[in-house]
């Protein structure tokens, strides 16, 4: 089931980048630049208290950032 207060960054076919929330159907927003999108997920993972993930070229999560309360805090 997706979580709708997490924002993902992604290329496109086309070349471009794509921030979109988790079980859209249509991207959020689309730039030209990764650094772009990635801006923009990140401000829409912060105002619904969710995850930002940042997919590379190779489709494997290169970085996640978590704004609400983590599910797994660090002890210590």
């Amino acid at each position: 089931m997706p979580d709708k207060k997490n924002y993902w960054t992604q290329q496109r076919p086309d070349g471009k980048w794509e921030s979109k929330r988790e079980g859209a159907t249509r991207a959020s927003k689309v730039t030209d630049t990764q650094s772009d999108a990635w801006a923009h997920s990140r401000e829409k993972a912060t105002e619904t208290k969710g995850e930002a993930f940042l997919k590379g070229r190779d489709g494997k999560i290169r970085e996640r950032n978590t704004y609400g309360k983590d599910p797994y805090p660090p002890k210590g």
